[in-house]
């Protein structure tokens, strides 16, 4: 007899949300890419410098269309099924790059962050490793749909943490970050495959398009 073949891994776009190519944050999604990996699922490492946007600007919109990179970007979020971004903190927020690039993105009809589920890492030198920026960074996220994980990750000292392989020195901190990324992915899992419950979970006021109510189960 048949047998149904397995589902595919899930898939996640690790996004190292700096400019500089050896960032700290850079590492941090480097080593999230390997656990997401490790874990059964399929990373797909992107890099903030691969989409190039000018700054948000309606008249631009209106005049020329949405430009290549946040196309670029807007396809690869469709293109998997959850998303981690690694950001570093500017002056206690989100960085400015990080905010065009979501401002960019969310005026693609439909757009894509709705119902996408979202995990937020961020390193940085200071004692707080990041996450007022992080905080932030929720707040357009959640406005958009996206569900973003409730346990995020932030890395003090980041200059540091990080060993020669890429791992954390801090056994501790890289049993937290293997467990934060592991149950995140279960998360997803249950909410692409497991359809269970029918809910409208929100409605974004500049969506216009016709979708269906939203199929997902509610954890």
């Amino acid at each position: 007899m048949a047998t149904d073949a397995p589902p595919p891994p899930t898939r996640v776009l690790t996004l190292g949300a700096s400019l500089r190519g050896d960032s700290l944050n850079a590492r941090l999604a480097a080593l999230v890419t390997r656990l997401v990996d490790q874990a059964g699922a399929t990373a797909d490492p992107a890099h903030m410098g691969e989409f190039t946007m000018p700054v948000y600007d309606g008249d631009v919109e209106a005049a020329e269309g949405l430009p290549a990179g946040a196309q670029a970007l807007r396809d690869r979020i469709e293109a998997n099924d959850a998303l981690v971004i690694a950001s570093p903190e500017y002056n206690a927020s989100v960085p400015g790059i990080v905010k065009n690039a979501i401002d960019w993105v969310s005026r693609f009809r439909p757009q894509p962050f709705k119902d996408k589920q979202a995990l937020l890492v961020s390193a940085s030198p200071s004692m707080v490793g990041g996450n007022r920026g992080l905080w932030a960074l929720r707040v357009p996220l959640e406005h958009l749909g996206a569900r973003v994980y409730p346990d995020m990750f932030s890395l003090a000292r980041a200059h540091e943490a990080f060993t020669e392989e890429g791992d954390l020195a801090d056994s501790g901190h890289q049993d937290r970050l293997a467990e934060t990324v592991t149950s995140f992915l279960r998360l997803v899992e249950a909410d692409t495959r497991y359809v269970c419950l029918q809910r409208r979970w929100y409605e974004f006021l500049g969506d216009r398009t016709d979708a269906p109510v939203t199929q997902r189960t509610q954890n």
